[in-house]
């Protein structure tokens, strides 16, 4: 059996575990399990890899996205990078071979290698990409935790300048209370990476000026359940156009299961 999972806490509604269960069950991968581990304390990860030898992938997600790096043999230059990580390979032996020097890499007592990735990037750039157009030339990214590190990473590879918005902002951040119609019409891409306005809080929604907004603003959320959110709905109510964090889900989960097999 080849076993794979999701840490991160709370997991209450868990699009991995639904998507890989379901993948497993179409491809007729009946020696493949994905199944959810809900760790309260990122120290708590090694003693999940030394009760499972049957583990081969993690996904990562809120709130370990950061400190699971503490555990990991080799990270990606993009996730170095980066600075978080969201799917880690798992390779074991006694010997394997490093996937980054291709030098013989002896392993230590605990028999098994941790390569870190960070496949949130992938997913967020190619579900954005057909919605960039050539006035989009900012963006201002709501919450600076794990997820927001990978789109500030894509930013930056597209060369779109980005402002990060806080509740507690640092002095090269805006806070909510900075937005006004002036900085709406210069930061046209609003890009929400908190869990704000997640069910079953769909009621909740970035404090942002949405009266400001017009049909040349791309509103994107990572948030993906509900559906459209409200932040999504005052947005598309305003004219602009919107995108929620499903597709960017499916690719990130399908580039973790590329990496699991390659």
């Amino acid at each position: 059996m080849k076993k794979y999972g999701l840490i991160g806490f709370p997991l209450g509604h868990s699009f991995s575990e639904k998507y890989f269960t379901e993948k497993f069950e179409k491809g007729n991968l009946k020696n493949y399990q994905y199944s959810l581990f809900p760790l309260e304390n990122i120290q708590d990860f090694p003693k999940l890899l030394a009760s499972d030898r049957d583990l081969y992938g993690i996904n990562v997600t809120i709130p370990h996205k950061i400190e699971v790096l503490q555990f990991l043999d080799e990270v990606d230059s993009a996730a170095k990078e980066i600075g978080a990580v969201n799917c880690i390979k798992i390779l074991h032996g006694d010997t394997v071979k490093s996937l980054f020097s291709g030098e013989l890499c002896t392993l230590n007592p605990k028999k098994y290698k941790l390569v870190g990735y960070n496949t949130d990037a992938y997913g967020f750039e190619k579900s954005i990409e057909p919605f960039l157009k050539s006035h989009h030339k900012k963006a201002l990214i709501l919450g600076n935790g794990g997820a927001a590190r990978a789109i500030k990473y894509v930013l930056k590879q597209r060369k779109i300048a980005f402002k990060f918005v806080s509740r507690n902002p640092d002095k090269d951040m805006f806070s909510y209370a900075d937005l006004n119609e002036s900085v709406l019409s210069e930061y046209q891409i609003i890009i929400n990476t908190s869990p704000v306005g997640t069910y079953p809080n769909a009621d909740n929604f970035p404090d942002i000026p949405y009266q400001f907004l017009t049909d040349k603003h791309l509103l994107y959320d990572l948030v993906y359940n509900p559906e459209e959110t409200i932040f999504l709905r005052k947005g598309r109510e305003q004219g602009a156009s919107i995108k929620n964090g499903y597709q960017m889900l499916e690719l990130q989960a399908e580039k973790s299961w590329e990496i699991w097999q390659s």
